[in-house]
């Protein structure tokens, strides 16, 4: 991945130890949610995970946290029903949110899922930014669009995170992550840049993190 290391922000040492003492300690599950009357007081700051069922948004929380199962993983598409939050040690809290376009799930559970995630993404303060998720073999989808539509007329920020990474060669994944950025780059809600990751390898953890800390830190947390 050194090549498309190359298209994304640098971090400097600094920011990526940061990164990894903010998500160090003991991660915890909090609540679950299916439903906006059940959604937790909000509290510290929120970052949410997004992506197509089975993309690997509960293996990247793993590895980010360094917990192997603080988040469930699956190899049953649409399993993730509810938006799951955990909380860590620096007042952060991340959001697993239910998988979209798995079409074998009933209508009436994939429309209740579609209103909680809208409701949680147009009325939470706290959210400080979605990570959309998409695996670097298949770049976007139609589903990755219509979410990527949500956030951007709901005015929350968010940005691409590639999973997967180990499993599309160099060159193709550099030529992946150039036709995201300009494709990001219509979307005045999204972050510019993306962070390419390998759930399995460790590639690309440190850099999120370093970017999850950079933001909160603009923020001022």
């Amino acid at each position: 991945m050194n090549a498309a290391s190359d298209l994304m922000t640098g971090f400097s040492g600094a920011e990526i130890e940061a990164g990894r003492r903010l998500f160090a300690g003991e991660w915890t599950f909090l609540s679950a949610a299916s439903s906006l009357s059940s959604l937790p007081a909000m509290a510290g700051p929120e970052i949410a995970f997004a992506g197509r069922s089975n993309v690997g948004k509960s293996s990247l929380i793993n590895a980010l946290t360094g917990r192997r199962a603080l988040a469930r993983t699956s190899h049953t598409p649409g399993r993730t029903q509810e938006l799951i939050f955990f909380g860590g040690a620096h007042r952060l809290i991340l959001v697993d949110m239910p998988g979209y376009g798995y079409a074998a799930v009933a209508k009436s559970k994939v429309t209740a899922w579609t209103r909680l995630v809208h409701d949680y993404l147009r009325g939470r303060a706290t959210l400080a930014r979605v990570y959309v998720l998409v695996d670097a073999r298949h770049g976007l989808k139609a589903a990755d669009q219509s979410i990527l539509d949500t956030l951007g007329e709901a005015a929350v920020s968010h940005e691409i995170v590639l999973t997967k990474c180990d499993q599309i060669g160099a060159a193709a994944l550099v030529e992946r992550i150039a036709a995201l950025k300009t494709a990001m780059r219509e979307r005045p809600a999204a972050f510019p840049d993306l962070v390419a990751t390998s759930a399995r390898t460790g590639d690309g953890i440190a850099q999120l993190r370093a970017a999850i800390g950079r933001l909160l830190s603009e923020r001022g947390r």
